[in-house]
């Protein structure tokens, strides 16, 4: 039997009916049956997807080959099985959720022949809102470097291996890891290829989100997940010598694994959970944390991080609840420098310097942080009723920045930016909402509306409540719309959110106005 240019392996365990999806879109790639082989090992699936395994073996004799195993509780020991069974000169692993373009394997290997690549990303683009990171994509390139390219925020072992590769060093995927063990066979195989090319002109892979939630690196515990990344941390500092190489994979975890560790599902941990993931961070902080990394972290992660290390756990959960209730802290100008005023901001009891809360990099997010001046209500030329915003911005180059990709929002009433004002002490922001659009889906009894502000740049998309005045001041107005009268407020909430209230004005609501202006009885008791 002629030797299959490409062995698919994949590890199954209740993904039905992506899986037939899944099987479907291998079997009819354009390389042909003849130069393809499939190698499925169902790991103790639950839901049918066995019987569907074996009814595509029944189906395809000559190319899909089935293997039935109790469940080992993660992809690693299924897919270590079908390695041992592949025989083409390349080996290729897919999700059984997710599935490929028609011409994804003919085109991969086509291309590891011409290059001769050792290893072979071809696009991978997310489904049902599945985030793929798209850096390392945005080029064709018959050679990439893992340390000045973006591969290592590329790790998944959806990728094209040369066979000969595997097998001359052994590489096999961890079983002791539920959670993230493609990453180590990934990185040794970069490590050990001559050659790592990239196919950025197709769509080659789908990577799906399953609605149900229920693949395992969704279902994974924090604990689970730290104990992961304490395993990809130590296999990189085995594998790498300390410095800009190291770094530059390191980089991306510190970014990902462990600041996500952080986020605000953290604040729903019960506490004995919260105190070993902040040992575990505050572990791998102190060890693995250069200042090269550091200087690269977005300042959310950066100073979660570092609160995490050289803080309480209650100062941790006072950084995360401060994202978490107030969309992030107010800027502030020291020098030339701005800072994030999280809590632990100058507390000489965490000792971080202001290079933890520097605000770095014109993130979208942090764009979109703007604080309120002035609001005022007024008439426009042609007798609308409009409340107009002036806010500031901590960047004196916003206008620049985001290149008129900016908006703004009350619940889901767009309003208008009309004019950005760059300036040395910050750019001035104008923007407006007309009263006729404020009663757009007004609920009957009326509603209060919190602002926000929107940036979206080259991808990079980021919100924030805007920020009220302080102290809150309430500015009213009254507008007329098809024969009713409505009352208009805006005003700082507690949060310090600047808030639209829209309500219609009423004979019950006027009345209980008067209530609360007059004296008990509503006689004069003076």
């Amino acid at each position: 039997m002629t030797q299959p240019d490409v062995t698919v392996v994949t590890a199954v365990y209740n993904t039905m009916p992506d899986l037939t999806t899944c099987l479907t879109s291998l079997v009819d790639q354009t390389i042909g049956l003849d130069r393809l082989e499939i190698v499925a090992v169902d790991d103790g699936s639950t839901d049918g997807s066995a019987e569907e395994l074996d009814r595509f073996a029944a189906r395809y004799p000559g190319t899909v080959k089935v293997l039935h195993q109790p469940n080992s509780g993660g992809p690693a020991a299924p897919s270590n099985r079908a390695l041992e069974q592949a025989t083409g000169r390349y080996v290729f692993f897919i999700g059984s959720d997710d599935h490929l373009g028609p011409q994804a394997l003919e085109r991969m290997v086509d291309a590891a022949d011409r290059w001769g690549s050792d290893v072979l990303l071809g696009r991978l683009v997310g489904v049902n809102r599945r985030y793929v990171h798209q850096a390392i994509f945005e080029s064709t390139e018959p050679r990439v470097d893992l340390f000045t390219s973006a591969l290592p925020f590329a790790l998944s072992n959806t990728k094209l291996f040369r066979r000969d590769l595997v097998e001359k060093y052994g590489l096999r995927f961890p079983e002791d890891m539920p959670v993230g063990s493609d990453q180590p066979f990934t990185l040794e195989a970069c490590l050990r290829a001559e050659r790592i090319s990239v196919l950025a002109d197709y769509d080659y892979y789908y990577a799906v989100k399953r609605t149900n939630a229920s693949n395992i690196t969704y279902r994974s515990t924090h604990l689970a997940r730290l104990s992961c990344v304490e395993r990809i941390v130590a296999f990189v500092a085995e594998h790498i010598e300390p410095g800009a190489r190291r770094d530059a994979v390191l980089r991306r975890h510190f970014t990902w694994e462990i600041a996500k560790l952080l986020q605000a599902d953290f604040l729903k941990l019960d506490r004995t959970t919260q105190e070993r993931v902040q040992e575990g961070v505050r572990r791998l902080v102190r060890e693995h944390l250069t200042e090269g990394i550091r200087a690269q972290l977005e300042v959310t992660a950066r100073v979660r991080i570092g609160t995490a290390a050289y803080g309480t756990l209650d100062d941790l959960v006072a950084v995360i609840g401060q994202d978490a209730r107030d969309s992030g802290p107010p800027p502030v100008l020291r020098g030339t420098r701005w800072l994030a005023r999280y809590p632990g901001f100058g507390d000489p009891r965490l000792g971080l310097s202001d290079d933890w809360y520097e605000l770095t990099g014109p993130t979208a997010r942090w764009l979109a942080r703007l604080e309120t001046i002035a609001v005022r209500w007024t008439v426009d030329g042609a007798g609308s009723r409009v409340v107009t915003m002036t806010a500031r911005s901590f960047r004196s180059d916003l206008a620049e920045l985001v290149d008129g990709r900016i908006s703004v929002w009350a619940g889901g009433t767009a309003g208008t930016v009309d004019r950005i004002e760059d300036g040395p002490a910050g750019a001035m922001v104008t923007m407006s909402f007309r009263a006729a659009d404020l009663l757009d889906g007004l609920k009957p009894g009326g509603e209060t509306r919190t602002v926000k502000v929107t940036v979206d740049r080259d991808g990079d998309s980021g919100s924030a409540w805007l920020r009220g005045p302080r102290p809150s001041v309430t500015h009213r107005a009254f507008h007329r719309e098809d024969g009713r009268l409505f009352a208009f407020a805006s005003s700082t909430n507690h949060k310090g959110h600047l808030v639209l209230a829209v309500f219609p004005v009423t004979l019950r609501r006027m009345m209980a106005g008067l209530r609360r202006r007059l004296p008990l009885g509503g006689k004069n008791q003076s």
